[in-house]
């Protein structure tokens, strides 16, 4: 192998790349410059041959005067990867370590940021529910993808998860029977309309949108793992001015705060989960 071809290439590899995330923030307003370097890439390449093309610099042409395309390419962006109850262990924590103390406020305010379709959501409003703080909670569900916005507020969803999305309920301490909170229609599985009620889905850009309120709860997880190191702090600012004093962030479990400039303003909930306390 020739390593100084290798090496050119690379190079320009990457000032194609970067020539198409600059000319997306600049013409539209999309911010991906600070996304982890190896997972855009593995995302441009992909809508590369989707788009039957041959190089990042055609994409590029086709991205800035095809707004079909450009969308397209949005979406490959977005990570879509979520379930009902995912991590059950998590939802059981917040179910018996963080329920009890927001049961003693007047209302409650909660922030799934990137809420990808929807699940972790209606999760939260069935856990609410149960615990009866449903009628006083406002969740707002936000996601820079505005397609799958649209697929979240519909809260329909395959069969063929149920019997897995089942098993993490009961896993995550689920007091009823799963199946009393949806019907079998001939689209798919459909979550009664009440669960939905006090959930506001919004598009919102972790990267160039602000604070929008101030919450008791935060849920952002496995969204950071994609962001480099400077935008993961500008998102942890972003969460810490969002959240009240005594206000919980719960991250993923590929995830953490330690060795970002908030690490000493929260506590840990739980040594096992991803649940940190605004202190400070």
């Amino acid at each position: 192998m020739d390593i100084e071809k290798y090496s050119n290439e690379e190079t320009l590899e990457k000032i194609e790349i970067e020539l198409l995330l600059d000319g997306i923030y600049k013409l539209f307003g999309y911010d991906y410059r600070n996304y982890a370097y190896q997972s855009i890439r593995r995302r441009v390449w992909h809508r590369v041959y989707a788009e039957n093309l041959s190089t990042i610099t055609s994409l590029t042409n086709k991205v800035l005067h095809e707004y079909d395309c450009l969308n397209r390419l949005v979406a490959d962006f977005s990570i879509n990867v979520t379930e009902m109850f995912r991590d059950p262990s998590f939802f059981l924590t917040i179910r018996e370590e963080i329920i009890p103390i927001l049961r003693t406020y007047p209302s409650i305010r909660i922030w799934h940021a990137g809420c990808s379709s929807g699940e972790e959501v209606y999760s939260m409003a069935i856990l609410l529910e149960e615990e009866g703080l449903y009628e006083k909670t406002k969740i707002y569900a936000t996601d820079i993808n505005a397609d799958i916005l649209k697929v979240a507020k519909k809260g329909l969803f395959s069969l063929n998860n149920m019997k897995r999305y089942t098993s993490n309920y009961i896993a995550a301490g689920g007091k009823n029977a799963f199946s009393s909170y949806y019907e079998v229609t001939e689209k798919g599985v459909k979550f009664h309309s009440y669960l939905s009620k006090n959930i506001v889905f919004a598009q919102h850009n972790l990267v160039t949108d602000g604070s929008f309120n101030e919450f008791h709860v935060i849920i952002c997880r496995n969204v950071l793992i994609y962001f480099n190191k400077t935008l993961q702090k500008k998102v942890h600012d972003l969460f810490y001015n969002s959240l009240n004093m005594f206000g919980f962030l719960g991250v993923g479990d590929k995830e953490t705060i330690a060795y970002t400039p908030q690490s000493e303003k929260y506590i840990q909930v739980n040594k096992s989960e991803k649940l940190y306390k605004k202190i400070k």
